[in-house]
């Protein structure tokens, strides 16, 4: 993927190009590519004056900052342990295998990536699953192909358009 340089540089600029404000530029990046390319973190390191290692090690350790691309529609199986009780790890395993990706991956077309994590907060309506921000509800293997088809159906509208 191309950066555009003064495209990231505007977003530094954004916050007067003050270090303090790193973990602000690193999510206004990924915003604008869905995940932090090395290229843009490599113009942060230079514009900020902070070592590009020093960067990755923020972008490491928070698990909202990605490193890959990820793909249009973030899914997300809660795996916690109310949701793992009533399933969660056969439904983990049917999105694996609808979307063909093993989970922290995305699809080649980079229209699905597949994450789980250990609680949604959400227990009462468990199993969850959360498909860009939505949450879905006493999830079953038997939903899974209608979620899916909502977010293909979203795409297939929008191309329309």
């Amino acid at each position: 993927m191309n950066v555009d340089t003064e495209r990231i540089k505007s977003l530094i600029a954004k916050y007067n190009n003050q270090q303090h404000a790193l973990i602000s530029i690193l999510q206004d990046i990924q915003a604008e590519y869905h995940y932090l390319p090395k290229e843009a973190l490599e113009i942060t390191s230079q514009t900020l004056n902070i070592p590009l290692i020093d960067i990755i090690g923020v972008a490491t350790f928070y698990r909202s900052f990605s490193l890959k691309p990820k793909g249009k529609h973030q899914v997300v199986v809660c795996m916690g342990t109310a949701c793992h009780v009533r399933g969660a790890p056969k439904i983990l395993e049917e999105f694996e295998r609808k979307l063909n990706i093993p989970c922290g991956d995305t699809t080649p077309d980079g229209e699905f990536s597949l994450e789980s994590v250990a609680c949604l907060g959400c227990c009462a309506i468990g199993p969850v699953v959360v498909v860009d921000g939505n949450y879905h509800a006493q999830t079953t293997i038997r939903k899974i192909d209608s979620i899916l088809k909502k977010y293909k159906k979203k795409e297939k509208d929008n191309d329309g358009k």
